[in-house]
């Protein structure tokens, strides 16, 4: 058996799934082991909530989790930081098993095309910040009340997180682009980013 390293994301997803169904999942378990991958599997735990078919619930969840996520890119951490109370937290193993019925065929085929390649997109200093910008404006348009989003943003996530995963640079590079492209439709023409942006502002003053 390859180690959690070297594993594909589809193997690493079939060890998540494989057990009691009752079972919850620590972050702290799940991270071990993965070295570069980490923040991949970090993001990747994080956008499950996100496809939780209630209005309102994914988002207020998973948004705030892939902010998390992002702004330790943006600030240049090299290993993720946990505080306890997420750290002994994760999600139930049943959830990741109906996860997994959906997505492995899927993962199947990414594996066909993708591989590790272009590491300059994936490690240096610039394109982590880049990454981990994006992921903080999408984690807050997953996380507002915008109407018949939440799967866009979570399959959106979900190539970033198999990106960093599979450690494949172009990947990442349509992940950039598309991210982009869902934060200039959805955000800034919206005008939902600089509403939230104005709020929070707003609170600190």
């Amino acid at each position: 058996m390859r180690s959690r390293e070297e594993a594909s994301t589809r193997e690493l997803l079939a060890a998540m799934a494989a057990g009691d169904p009752g079972d919850q999942l620590r972050f702290r378990d799940l991270l071990a082991g993965l070295d570069k991958r980490v923040f991949g599997m970090m993001l990747f735990v994080a956008t499950l909530p996100a496809f939780i078919p209630i209005p309102g619930v994914g988002g207020a969840v998973g948004g705030p989790l892939v902010i998390f996520v992002g702004l330790q890119l943006l600030i240049g951490l090299r290993k993720p930081w946990l505080p306890s109370f997420i750290a002994e937290r994760g999600p139930h193993r049943s959830a990741v098993q109906r996860f997994e019925t959906v997505l492995e065929p899927w993962f199947r085929r990414l594996e066909r095309v993708s591989r590790p390649r272009l590491p300059g997109v994936l490690d240096h200093r610039a394109a982590t910040m880049f990454t981990g910008l994006l992921l903080v404006l999408l984690g807050i348009l997953l996380a507002l009340p915008i109407p018949f989003t939440n799967y866009v943003f979570a399959v959106l996530l979900l190539a970033y997180a198999l990106a960093l995963l599979e450690r494949d640079g172009a990947l990442l590079l349509v992940a950039w682009a598309a991210g982009l492209l869902a934060i200039g439709v959805f955000g800034v023409l919206s005008g939902a980013l600089a509403a939230a942006a104005t709020d929070w502002i707003s609170r600190l003053t």
